[in-house]
């Protein structure tokens, strides 16, 4: 998997931010296994102009799955890392709802016929 980084020019993208985003996103993203190829960080300061709020940095991650459209989340917080981490959790589960939405179904007919018979017993 591939994992990038983007910052506004508020935001320090240096490799502190780089290396805890990618150790994050292998460490919490790693049970999709290959369905991930690539996930992009957007870390913007909201308000750099203005006086410091306690949500200021937003970070937006797009995380591209394989044979599905990328899945975007979003998050703000008082520092780049809480915002990465608290978007990394969103997308977690986020990718694990459209995997889960485009995986194949299985047959009910086919479930039912290798279900275990319970009607053995003789009725009385």
């Amino acid at each position: 998997m591939q994992v990038l980084l983007h910052t506004d020019k508020n935001i320090d993208g240096g490799v502190r931010t780089a290396e805890y985003l990618e150790t994050l996103a292998q460490g919490e993203l790693h049970r999709f296994g290959e369905h991930i190829t690539r996930v992009e960080a957007h870390l913007a300061d909201a308000n750099s102009h203005a006086k410091a709020n306690k949500d200021d940095i937003h970070c937006t991650l797009e995380a591209h799955v394989k044979g599905l459209q990328p899945v975007v989340v979003k998050d703000h917080a008082g520092s780049a890392h809480q915002a990465i981490h608290g978007a990394m959790e969103k997308l977690k589960r986020a990718v694990g709802t459209a995997l889960d939405k485009h995986a194949p179904r299985r047959d009910a007919t086919l479930a039912d016929a290798l279900a275990p018979d319970t009607d053995d017993a003789p009725s009385a």
